[in-house]
């Protein structure tokens, strides 16, 4: 199957940038499309951006367009997420996500099968 490792998380000042990593291991056919989600304390698991593994389609959710860049390193087996423009708001842990049957519109939690162990984003105001 797929297991998802993610890294870059950290501490940064608003307007500051950070890179999330997600190094990504299994076959490509169940991991088709990767995503990023984030969620805060006491609210619920929310859909950042996602990217299809062949052609590189992407999706972002509208309060990130503009600011957050995701794409892949198909040799690395690599998923990023730049952040760029950081608000306080953009303050939670942020986890890697895999399905093998969405396309980079799925912003549904459900749909994705595999999921990372979380790296901490704080931004600070």
């Amino acid at each position: 199957q797929v297991q998802l490792v993610e890294s870059g998380g950290g501490l940064v000042q608003a307007g500051g940038s950070l890179r999330l990593a997600c190094a990504a291991s299994g076959p490509t056919f169940v991991r088709s499309t990767m995503a990023w989600f984030r969620q805060a304390p006491g609210k619920e698991r929310e859909f950042v951006a996602a990217i299809r593994w062949s052609g590189g389609s992407t999706h972002y959710t509208d309060s990130v367009k503009g600011r957050f860049t995701i794409s892949r390193d198909e040799t690395k087996n690599t998923a990023y997420l730049q952040m760029n423009s950081l608000k306080p708001e953009d303050t939670a842990v942020y986890y890697c996500a895999a399905c093998r049957t969405c396309n980079p519109a799925t912003t549904t939690v459900g749909w994705y099968a595999y999921w990372g162990q979380g790296t901490q984003v704080t931004v600070s105001s």
